[in-house]
């Protein structure tokens, strides 16, 4: 069974740890690409080979916005998972009007993190890779 790739679109280094350490505990390997800003994240998105599963994405990151990336979402077909520490109601609606399949906000305990991870691919996960 081949890991489920994941990109993680945000500079924050302390959310790309904990992301790792979401990762371990599942019991399905994923395979976690971080992307600091967003053109890196548009010059990822761009290699044909580059073939990922999720996509979780922070709106606020340097170079080019969360939002903006969302606005050129729409030609991937993979699911894009909004997270942000703030949000108003106007901000969830828009971003899932671009084309975020899920808009969640960040926990502030770990084990609420990890849990939402978790909930996050189980949902997304592609078939046959489901999380028990």
């Amino acid at each position: 069974m081949r890991a489920i790739e994941v990109l993680l679109i945000d500079e924050s280094s302390a959310d790309a740890m904990l992301f790792r350490q979401a990762f371990h505990d599942l019991p399905v390997r994923v395979h976690l690409h971080i992307a600091r800003d967003g053109a890196q994240a548009l010059l990822m998105l761009s290699d044909p080979p580059f073939q990922l599963d999720l996509i979780f994405l922070n709106l606020n990151i340097p170079k080019i916005t969360g939002t903006a990336l969302l606005e050129k979402g729409h030609v991937w077909a993979t699911p894009i998972i909004v997270f942000s520490s703030t949000a108003s109601p106007a901000e969830k609606e828009r971003c899932l009007t671009l084309g975020a399949r899920e808009f969640v906000s960040k926990p502030k305990h770990f084990e609420e993190f990890s849990e939402m991870v978790r909930r996050i691919i189980e949902r997304w996960a592609p078939q046959g890779r489901s999380v028990p």
